[in-house]
């Protein structure tokens, strides 16, 4: 990537339904990422690509919308993933999209890991679900998420200010894993 290339920034947002908050949260950041910094940013909502991943097993059953969506996470500079908790985890669906996700793809990638739920109980779906799953992957995933409850929206939009200020702190300690020179990564083998 070279300087004059804007950041590919791609938010995934694993809720099944819409209007969501956890969709409302990844605009957030994602916007919050493009204010100040020259991106392209794309987000993947899995309401709408879920019928596309359905039946598949094998990468290779996708149709092209759902190849295309997986490329577009393999060649980011930058992930913005969330997941609402469901059963104390991300979505089944999540975790779908994931699984066609080539193995070494996302090695030394930075992901800024996000969840949304009912209460502040399930914030611990960050540290015990999405860091060790993104740790598979090899990737780099930044030190702080942002974990917002039902309490932090209004008709699905952010109403409390110190999730926005979460957002901007968590974005700008990200900045400097943005736009840093990746060379071809090489993973490690276990």
């Amino acid at each position: 990537m070279s300087h004059t290339e804007p950041l590919k920034v791609v938010g995934v947002s694993g809720s099944l339904q819409s209007p969501s908050k956890t969709t409302a949260l990844v605009r957030a950041i994602l916007d919050q990422v493009a204010d100040g910094a020259e991106t392209e940013t794309h987000l993947i909502e899995l309401n709408e690509l879920g019928p596309h991943l359905a039946g598949a097993v094998q990468r290779d059953q996708l149709p092209a919308v759902a190849e295309q969506e997986l490329q577009r996470i393999e060649q980011a500079d930058l992930l913005v993933v969330a997941s609402p908790v469901y059963r104390a985890t991300f979505t089944g669906l999540f975790k779908h999209l994931f699984d066609f996700v080539g193995q070494y793809a996302l090695v030394d990638r930075p992901v800024l890991l996000a969840a949304t739920g009912g209460s502040d109980r399930h914030a611990l779906i960050i540290e015990h679900q999405l860091r060790p799953l993104f740790g598979f992957f090899q990737a780099v995933t930044l030190p702080l998420g942002i974990y917002a409850s039902d309490a932090d929206f209004q008709n699905y939009e952010i109403s409390n200010p110190k999730l926005a200020e979460r957002i901007e702190l968590a974005v700008e300690r990200a900045r400097p894993f943005l736009g840093r020179q990746l060379e071809v990564a090489r993973p490690a083998w276990w």
